[in-house]
């Protein structure tokens, strides 16, 4: 007996369980020990040798001595299923390979999981019935739901037993938040212990054959007591189906199971991945391990794609036994499916267990309340669980439309029978029968595969044949084990299938049948349980005997003829059916729409229904028809191929509708709308009253006369009617309606009326109109007056239906009545007056056609002598004649008379024909003047006089034989002067007027001293017709104004103002009195006339007075006020004839003083303390200014001086002689505000002010400007601005703003305070004030001083100097802390301990709230150049927050992967501040040791060796120089404490070859010496003449023996080709060493190419990703109403960027209310800052009176602890208020939602007014709105706001009277207090002025948020599109990379080397190389140094392969293969 120490339970058992051991049949058993006695035991297991015959007492002995547990300790060995090691069952439960607890008692709890060898390789049966049919058919449906029911099988038999609910729940997790999909079902059965366990996981191991090595969970397997149904649970059978139902839906299970009487929870994994990976290394397939643990221990779930895990394993707290199969890899084809037909699966599955859920009467939805039983306690509910969505969760109990509970629900009646089958075999059966009601089959349609469509009863064209209830569905639905067998259905039985020849009941009641077998397990099915292998033979076997099951009881009775005589029964009781008799033939219908349909019909002529005879011919009446319809039956249809009498369901009618006269029409509807309770008599008086009361006749009478006889014919216009109509029908009787059904409702009859004119263009209706029936009056038309034309005519009477206007009913015309007549002209009425031709001149004769007509517009003849009389006003008309016949004409018309004018006169010409009724017409004619005749001159006088200097006009006429001015072409009038020389000849055209001036020049006779006589001759030279006349003129001299004087009277005195006269007045007097006088040439004055007052113009004034003027007055002339203006005055007068003028100039003296003036010269600024630098002059002048010269210095003595503040003991008054001016020197003003002075100057009555600009002093001191006061400390967080910017104002010793420019100011304070931006000198402004900013301050925690100094003159100005409290900054981080566990070890590969890191800030606190994607891990491998972090380092993400991480600020990394490859290496955390900033931590350096060693490799990979057994020992030595390194997974060297000896041997690939070479010196293995981890392997050599065959390959065996280590190491294999001939050994190895060469080559292109596709699929994921994120980004701008164009997108993201960033900024700098109350600086996240800054309010008003109400807490500091308050109580030394919000008693906070006290249950108690409002609904908080609801609440209470102060009052008086009235406030400022008292200054708030900035700031615009969400998106969507243009761009170049004909170049060169690599493999007779194979040897190869690579050593890595292939050498090819690792890596994670 051995014991053996061991690790981990990492491999895998190389002993078989039941086989021989190596060397014979020794019986020798290893057992494995889990230690479990302490937490400290050691973790794994150990391995325990039995020698044969070992018994219990050497057992324990060993195991103490292996544990080194003394003799005397307690403790107990156990199976894993906690049953006791004893001497009486040692050899029983200590198998070989079997796994044992070491325990302090049984029923201690695991401290820690274990793992249990297992085998479970399929048993024999997997061969013996491996013929049936395993796999899930289709039939059509998806199998997923029956996997799904092998699992809830395995459930029902594990709760078989439990005694209360039997509970199943399947759980779908398809949430991906939670981990990849999965599902899981879960039950709350008895469990299995490990042992069941791994019996589960043996394929084929049935309830039957787990005996043996098995250890059974049936104790030997008993069949169940007969139930019911079969209703055993006894179903989980073969040991098939749960393996092949989860392999189906995914690839992975993990089972979880835990029996009731277990502390351990048992947990298997298998997974067709592991399968695969023990495949590929050759190891055993069906071998694993059981995980035995505690329950609710998850902490072996590590991988993120099934952290649901957790959730499900927590649950196992509750639970006494459970059993939960979890698969996961889930097919994506049943995820969609699941999710998608959720209702029809589940539905599927309610159908299978239809009876297990419901008991064995199934769902009988109308039967009572069932109480939970044997046969309905099971609870089967199904959930599925979606990211983002609600729950689905069904239970199956709930289900109501699977196919059963319709089949029970819809049964009229049942049929139970009982079958024995060869013995044991028990067959129950039940058959329903769903009766036909009247109109339709009552067997139930699968709802979700419906077979037929539904009837529309309504629908009289669409004819539904009756189908066979059943259809082609067979009748047996089978159950195995009260379990529905989904794909095994019964057709029927000889006894119940339909008879060939006529039964008892009709054929179709065979098809009204549904029925479901129950068979117990003796009947076999499937092993996935979806069909039964021979159960239809076994029932319809000859032998097999049924008997009818009555009242619970078996009757032998013959089966058929019971089931025969039930369906009659049931047919005669429950069916509602029609029997056709007088069969007639078969027809085909033409008239059904659908040809399918048209034929066979049988035709019969009577039905018996209901009691009822039905026969063609009897009258009868429909229902549920519109309109109901009233005939006789004409035959009846049934579909079908029938012959004879029938009884059948369904069927037509045809009925004849009556009476035929009045509807002639055939209607065929469904017999079943045949009203079965009308009497056929009724139908037939129906009939018989529609006919008699259908229309016959017209009868017309004219109550008015105008009668129109036939044919007669009638003037135009003469009236006809009116009418009166009655419609008559046979009986004479008046009817106004057509007969019409009780129900339907009669149509209206109309009468219509229509005169029909027949004409050449055909007939044209011209009268037509439609009467109704008014009841109360007949039908009636109108008399007719309107028949005018000529013609022949028609008049129609018919009658018309209503609506449709038909003149027919049913065929027939309704009745009419027609008149014709004729119409002819009537006798002249009247005449029109025909065209005329123009022109009419007076005395020319002219025709007047006329046309005469009657009254209707028809030409008609003259008949009778008529004289026309012509009228024209002003006209004298005569004629010749008129003509008759039918162009009647007036002949010779003259007109004569006065015209007017040359262009004639309209007149009204009117024609009289007397006799007629319109006996006369008016025409408009303009008669134009005839020839000239006369001429006629003007003035009439012969004899005219004319002035010397003028012309004479002459009016010249020429006039018709009527006086009219006429006009002609030519007429030009002559006038010539005779009796002085050079005398004009005047001329004048009258052509178009007539008429016209006659003159020209004036006369000019010189030397004229009296009167002269002259001829003057006018006549028309064209006209010798026209007499001339002749004038005699006396010429006389010229009287025109010639001179002009001008006057200025002065008493009785008129004195004349000569031409450019200059005069002297008063300044601003008047001049009055002025006068003129004009003369003519003689010297003789012109009296003046209104006519000559016109042309006489003064340039003093615009408007001058008429009347005076003409009385020879002047305007008056105002003087100039001032003596510096002279006023030129002119007079002057203009005619045609003379232009006169005559001027003078005014020049103005001064008046009497009126006032004083004074003048400031000099500036009119006085510094105080200063005299005036100018001086003042004062003048005396009168009331327009005008200085006065006359004055003396004796007029000082009357001056007095006077201003507010004026100094006059400096002042100085003195008179200047010179300017006649008084001076004033010597200004000064008291010391005082400055602003503007006014002095007042006085001298006697008269006064006058100036005004000068008193301005501050000289600089004396500093002032700060709207800065707090500086007697306390300020404080301010460190590296934060101050909360004012350092305005610096300039000052005198009053302290007024002393505005002097260009001041240097600068700032004094200590080194160790910085001030941000540094120290810079700054100076005044022009209103001496420096705007120094605001500073950023840093400096140690503290107070600190900055004193502000300024230089002015060279003196220096101290300022005030500020004090500063500088506090730690806590949100500004300055380093970075991380924990972790600094004394675990680091081995290559495995998983590092968890990183804890945390910000601080400067206050040593834990800055909380910070993104996770800011924190990052570095980790890089240290090299010579130091620890200086590379440019490709690998960086690491923080892990996702778990919920028992309750330290809140912390960051966890965890799960990080160790490096593969031992070394130093490097790890930094890192916190992006900003863009530019990074905070690292410090440096971390971690040492990686090896891993766990694992096997032998050679330090350098050799070639193949080739060998022979010659004498040459170079052709004999296999290894000439070798070095073996121990390793562990990772390549890593270890073992380098190791001592032992590596032991060589040589194997055959064939293990049945005996020949096996042999080592020099004619030895099988040669060991050699493993020192410190590695073994020099030299001189190998292979024996001379050595066995072996030739041309094979061996293998050389490096083994190694190793004391010091427990575990095995695995082998080094060295393959070599022995040869027996000395030149093919030498061939060969030629070929050995080419094809070492190849292989490698082959590696490498691979690995490339591999790499570039690799890199190919991962860019194309990084472009679908970006794609996609464009997308969502663009979708959600367009939910924003930003639509972004295809193309250009960033150009047009930059301009929208740009312009919302503006409009956001425009906003944020519109003015708006602020907070100017310093806040308390934020050193403490406790601390939310004052109450005036802790909210918001929009409006003013509410601003001003809410922040009064809450003056004295304004300045409140509000904290959320009470400690963070004592502090700031203790920095300030009590000064500050403070509120800590965790001292509140929060239960008498009001309620944000109660509503106003005037609201009682949601309406108004009284209508408020003054809109009140809750002061706190006013309130918006920018931050800590919770927080900020309690501080307000306490503080405002129920306030309410109203608008003024009545409103409040009303308010209050109305509240009080149903409740407590709260404080009230107004928008205009006053308060009522709660007690009601208002009033008074405390009660009235001030203006927002004197609030001192203690006033709550305004709210940012709504729109500036809505901007900055926009702008967010849009700088999201910039992003994603410059991402995904680069990820393009990559993609595109990596793709033109791959088909470069370089890269194809290197796909053929691989190809070819593949090839030639097949080719030497053949030739060396070795095994070919697969791709596998060659993978592997590149892992040998694997160097890597980092784990996970950037993508940029990928690109890296294949431009390296690339180039390396060019130059290829062996030496080269494993540098490179080193390189491979990275992408590989890198691919792999």
């Amino acid at each position: 007996m051995a014991a053996a120490g061991g690790g981990g339970g990492g491999g895998s058992s190389n002993s078989n369980s039941g086989g021989p051991a190596e060397g014979g049949g020794s019986s020798r058993r290893t057992v494995f020990l889990f230690d479990r006695r302490e937490e400290q035991s050691e973790v794994g297991e150990r391995a325990l040798h039995l020698e044969e015959g070992a018994g219990f007492s050497s057992f324990r002995g060993a195991v103490c001595q292996a544990l080194g547990i003394s003799a005397g300790e307690k403790f107990v060995i156990t199976t894993t299923n906690r049953k006791e090691i004893t001497d009486d069952n040692f050899n029983e439960n200590v198998q070989d390979g079997v796994t044992l607890y070491l325990l302090q008692s049984v029923n201690q709890l695991l401290l820690s999981a274990t793992k249990e060898r297992i085998d479970f390789l399929p048993h024999y049966d997997t061969l013996v019935k491996s013929g049936m049919y395993e796999y899930y058919a289709s039939e059509g449906q998806n199998p997923l739901p029956f996997a799904l029911a092998e699992l809830i099988d395995n459930s029902l038999s594990a709760t078989s037993r439990n005694t209360g609910i039997r509970s199943i729940h399947i759980k779908l997790l398809f949430d991906e938040s939670q981990g990849k999909p999965a599902v899981a079902v879960i039950d709350n059965g008895r469990g299995m212990t490990s042992k069941q366990l791994n019996n589960w996981a043996v394929y084929r191991l049935s309830k039957f054959t787990r005996k043996g090595d098995f250890e059974s969970d049936h104790s030997g397997y008993v069949r169940p007591l007969p139930v019911p149904r079969s209703l055993n649970s006894d179903i989980s059978y073969f040991g098939v189906g749960g393996k092949q139902a989860v392999f189906f839906v995914g690839q992975s299970a993990r089972m979880i199971s835990k029996p009731s009487d277990s502390q351990d929870v048992h947990e298997l994994l298998l997974s067709k991945e592991d399968f695969e990976k023990k495949e590929k290394n050759k190891e055993s397939i069906y071998s694993g391990y059981i995980r035995n643990r505690k329950p609710s221990d998850s902490s072996h779930i590590t991988n993120d794609d099934e952290r649901f895990l957790h959730s499900l394993i927590l649950e196992e707290r509750e639970k006494d036994s459970f059993t939960a199969v979890v698969i996961t890899g889930v097919q994506p084809e049943h995820i969609q499916y699941l999710k998608n037909y959720f209702h029809l699966w589940t539905r599927q599955l309610a159908h299978i267990y239809h009876y297990y859920i419901h008991g064995p009467k199934g769902n009988e939805t109308n039967a009572a309340t069932k109480e939970v039983g044997p046969f309905n306690n099971i609870d089967m509910e199904i959930s599925m669980f979606e990211k983002g969505k609600v729950p689905k969760i069904i239970n199956l109990r709930e289900i109501k439309d699977d196919m059963q509970t319709l089949y029970i629900n819809t049964a009229a009646d049942s049929f139970e029978f009982k079958s024995h089958v060869e013995g044991e075999g028990v067959v129950e059966g039940i058959i329903r029968y769903h009766p036909f009601l009247y109109d339709k089959e009552t067997y139930p349609d699968d709802p979700c595969f419906p077979s037929k469509l539904k009837d529309d009863d309504d629908d009289d064209d669409c004819f539904i044949i009756e189908k066979g209830a059943r259809g082609k569905r067979p009748i047996f639905e089978c159950f195995w084990n009260g379990r529905l067998i989904p794909y095994t259905t019964v057709e029927d039985f000889d006894w119940c299938a339909p008879p060939k020849k006529r039964g008892l009941a009709p054929i179709e009641c065979y098809n009204r049948i549904s029925g479901a077998l129950f068979t117990n397990d003796k009947f076999q099915v499937s092993t996935n349980k979806l069909t039964f292998m021979d159960l239809e033979l076994k029932l319809k076997d000859k032998n097999t005997l049924f008997t009818r099951i009555f009242n619970g009881q078996e009757q032998r009775m013959k089966i058929d003829r019971e089931f025969a005589l039930w369906l009659k029964d049931c047919h005669e009781k429950y069916d509602k059916q029609i029997k056709f008799t007088l069969f007639k033939g078969t027809i085909t219908r033409t008239d059904l729409p659908s040809k399918r349909m048209q034929s066979p019909w049988a035709t019969y002529s009577a039905i018996e229904w209901d009691g009822k005879t039905y026969k063609a011919g009897q009258l009868v009446k429909t229902t549920k028809t519109l309109p109901l319809f009233y005939g006789s039956i004409v035959k009846f249809f049934l579909y079908g191929d029938h012959d004879g009498d029938v009884y059948a369901t369904g069927g037509e009618v045809q009925i004849a509708m009556e009476p035929q006269a009045l509807y002639d029409e055939i209607k065929t509807v469904p017999i079943t709308k045949l009203d079965r309770t009308v009497a056929e008599k009724t139908v037939k008086k129906y009939v018989e009253d529609e006919m008699a009361r259908l229309p016959d006749r017209l009868s017309v009478t004219w109550p008015e006369g105008d009668e129109l006889l036939p044919n007669e014919v009638k003037p135009a216009g003469t009236p006809i009617g009116a009418l009166r109509i009655e419609i008559l029908n046979k009986k004479g009787e008046a009817m106004q309606k057509l007969p019409g059904t009780s129900h339907g409702g009669s149509k209206k009859l109309l009468v219509e009326l229509k005169v029909i004119l027949h004409s050449s263009s055909g007939n044209k209706e011209i009268i037509s109109h439609i009467s109704q029936h008014g009841g109360k009056w007949p039908y009636w038309f109108k008399k007719m007056e309107n028949i005018q034309k000529l013609g022949n005519y028609t008049l129609k009477l018919q009658v018309v239906l209503n609506e449709s206007n038909a003149d027919t009913y049913a065929g027939r015309p309704l009745p009419s009545k027609i008149f014709k007549f004729s119409v002819k002209e009537g006798k002249p009425e009247k005449f029109s007056v025909g065209l005329l031709d123009p022109p009419f001149r007076v005395g020319v004769p002219f025709n007047i056609p006329l046309e005469l007509q009657d009254e209707f517009g028809h030409t008609t003849q003259l008949a009778t002598d008529i004289k026309p009389v012509l009228e024209a006003s002003g006209l004298s008309l005569q004629y010749e004649d008129i003509s008759k016949g039918p162009n009647c004409v007036i002949r010779g018309v003259t007109a004569k008379g006065h015209v007017n004018s040359y262009q004639g006169k309209n007149f009204s010409l009117k024609v009289i024909l007397p006799g007629l009724k319109e006996e006369s017409q008016s025409l408009k004619i303009r008669l134009l003047p005839g020839p000239p005749h006369q001429l006629k001159v003007k003035p009439d006088s012969d004899f005219l006089v004319i002035e010397n200097g003028t012309a004479f006009p002459f009016q010249v006429e020429v006039l018709d034989e009527s006086g009219n001015i006429t006009a002609q072409p030519k007429l030009i009038v002559h006038c010539k002067f005779l009796g002085a020389p050079n005398l004009p000849v005047y001329s004048v055209d009258c052509s178009n007027a007539g008429t016209s001036i006659l003159t020209g020049p004036p006369f000019h006779v010189q030397n004229i001293k009296k009167d002269h006589i002259l001829k003057a001759r006018i006549e028309i030279p064209s006209c010798k017709d026209v007499q001339a006349i002749e004038k005699t003129i006396r010429l006389l001299p010229s009287s025109h104004v010639a001179k002009l004087q001008i006057f200025s009277v002065e008493g009785q005195k008129a004195i004349q103002i000569k031409h450019q006269d200059e005069i002297n007045w008063i300044a601003g007097d008047v001049m009055h009195n002025l006068i003129f006088q004009m003369y003519d040439e003689g010297e003789r004055e012109i009296i003046l006339t209104s006519a000559l007052a016109e042309k006489i113009k003064v340039n003093w004034t615009p408007e001058i007075n008429k009347e005076q003027l003409l009385q020879g007055f002047l305007p008056d002339v105002q003087v100039p006020a001032s003596v510096k203006d002279m006023r030129y005055c002119q007079v002057s007068f203009q005619d045609d004839h003379v232009s006169l003028e005559s001027a003078f100039t005014i020049r103005p003296l001064p008046d009497e003083p009126k006032q004083l003036k004074c003048k400031l010269k000099g500036g009119k600024t006085i510094q105080m303390g200063q005299e005036l630098q100018g001086e003042i002059e004062i003048i005396i002048t009168d009331q327009y200014g005008n200085q006065i010269q006359t004055f003396t210095s004796s007029c000082l003595t009357s001056l007095g001086i006077s201003g507010n503040g004026l100094d006059k003991s400096n002042l100085k008054i003195a008179w200047q002689e010179s300017t006649q001016t008084i001076i004033i020197k010597g200004i000064k003003f008291n010391p005082g505000p400055p602003g503007s002075k006014e002095l007042c100057f006085a001298w006697r009555e008269f006064s006058d002010f100036v005004r000068v600009q008193l301005i501050s002093g000289p600089p004396a001191k500093l002032l700060l400007v709207n800065w707090p006061e500086l007697t306390e400390p300020i404080p301010v967080i460190n590296g934060k601005e101050l909360p004012n910017p350092l305005t610096i104002q300039l000052c005198d010793q009053w302290e007024n703003p002393s505005p002097v420019p260009l001041v240097k100011i600068s700032l004094v304070k200590a080194a160790i305070l910085k001030l941000s931006p540094s120290n810079q000198q700054h100076k005044t402004d022009d209103n001496g004030r420096a705007n120094l900013g605001v500073f950023s301050v840093s400096a140690p925690r503290g107070e600190h001083t900055i004193q502000i100094k300024a230089t002015y003159n060279k003196n220096s100005l101290e300022g005030p100097i500020i004090r500063l409290m500088v506090l730690p900054d806590p949100e500004k981080p300055v380093r970075l802390n991380v924990k972790y566990d600094k004394d675990v070890s680091f081995s290559a590969g495995d998983i590092f301990t968890d990183f804890m890191v945390s910000v601080i800030s400067e206050d040593e606190s834990v800055i909380k709230n910070i993104n996770p994607t800011r924190i990052s891990m570095k980790m890089w491998k240290l090299t010579g150049s130091g620890s200086r972090q590379p440019a490709n380092v690998e960086t690491f993400n923080c892990s996702k927050i778990k919920d028992n991480d309750k330290e809140e600020g912390f960051f966890y990394f965890r799960d990080k992967v160790i490096p593969n490859k031992v070394g130093s290496y490097c790890i930094q955390f890192a916190f992006m501040v900003d863009k530019s900033t990074v905070l690292n931590s410090d440096q971390i350096l971690v040492d990686v040791i090896p891993n766990e060693p694992i096997k032998l490799i050679p330090e350098c990979l050799p070639s193949t060796p080739a060998v022979s057994n010659v004498p040459p020992i170079a052709n004999r030595t296999l290894v000439k120089d070798m070095c073996l390194n121990i390793v562990d997974e990772h390549n890593n060297r270890t073992g380098t404490n190791l001592i032992g000896k590596i032991i060589a041997k040589i194997k055959s690939s064939n293990e049945e070859d005996t020949e096996i070479p042999l080592f020099n010196g004619k030895v099988r293995m040669v060991e050699f010496p493993f020192i410190k981890g590695s073994a020099e392997i030299k001189d190998l050599v292979l024996a001379e003449n050595s066995p072996g065959r030739d041309s094979t390959e061996y293998f050389i065996v490096f083994e190694p023996f190793l004391p010091a280590l427990s575990r095995t190491l695995e082998p080094y294999h060295l393959p070599f080709m022995f040869y027996n001939d000395f030149r093919k050994q030498q061939q060969m190895a030629a070929l050995t060493k080419e094809r070492d060469q190849l292989s490698q080559s082959i590696v490498l292109y691979r690995n490339l190419f591999e790499a570039s596709h690799q890199l190919v699929n991962e860019m194309k994921c990084q472009v679908q990703e970006a794609t996609s994120k464009e997308i969502h980004l663009r979708n959600e701008l367009k939910k924003q109403h930003i639509n972004i164009p295809a193309t250009q997108q960033v150009p047009h993201t930059d301009m929208l960027l740009k312009q919302k960033l503006s409009e956001q900024e425009g906003l944020k700098k519109q003015p708006r209310r602020s907070c100017t109350l310093p806040n308390y600086p934020k050193g403490n996240p406790d601390i939310l800052g004052k109450i005036a800054h802790l909210a918001q309010i929009e409006d003013d008003e509410a601003a001003k009176v809410i922040s009064w109400h809450l003056a004295s807490d304004m300045d409140c500091v509000v904290t959320l602890t009470t400690d963070a308050a004592r502090r700031i109580f203790d920095e300030t030394q009590g000064r500050q208020q403070v509120l800590p919000l965790d001292s509140i008693y929060k239960k008498t906070l009001p309620d944000w939602n109660r509503p106003l006290p005037h609201l009682r249950n949601g309406k108004n108690y009284f209508r408020p007014i003054g809109n009140p409002v809750f002061a706190r609904d006013l309130l918006t908080f920018p931050d800590n709105s919770e927080h900020c609801q309690t501080v307000f609440g306490m503080l405002l209470g129920d306030t309410i706001i109203l608008d003024n102060l009545d409103a409040a009052n009303h308010y209050r008086k109305e509240v009080v009277k149903i409740t407590h009235c709260p404080t009230l406030l107004t928008r205009e400022g006053d308060r009522i207090r709660s007690n009601g008292k208002f009033g008074g200054l405390q009660n009235k708030a001030p203006p927002m002025d004197k609030l001192r900035g203690m006033v709550f700031g305004a709210p940012l615009p709504r729109l500036c948020q809505t901007l900055g969400t926009q702008i967010d998106l849009l700088q999201q969507y910039r992003s994603a599109v410059c991402k995904l243009s680069s990820v393009t761009k990559e993609l595109n170049v990596q793709e033109d990379y791959l088909n470069t004909p370089d890269m194809l170049k290197k796909q053929q060169e691989l190809s070819e080397q593949e090839k030639s690599l097949e080719r030497i493999e053949q030739k060396l007779g070795m095994t070919p190389t697969g791709k596998c194979e060659l993978v592997r040897q590149a892992a040998k190869l694997n160097m890597s140094d980092s784990p996970i690579p950037p993508k940029r050593m990928r690109r890296e890595t294949t431009k390296k392969l690339n180039s390396s292939l060019l130059s290829f050498t062996p030496r080269s090819m494993h540098n490179l293969s080193t390189s491979l690792h990275y992408r590989k890596s890198e691919l792999h994670n």
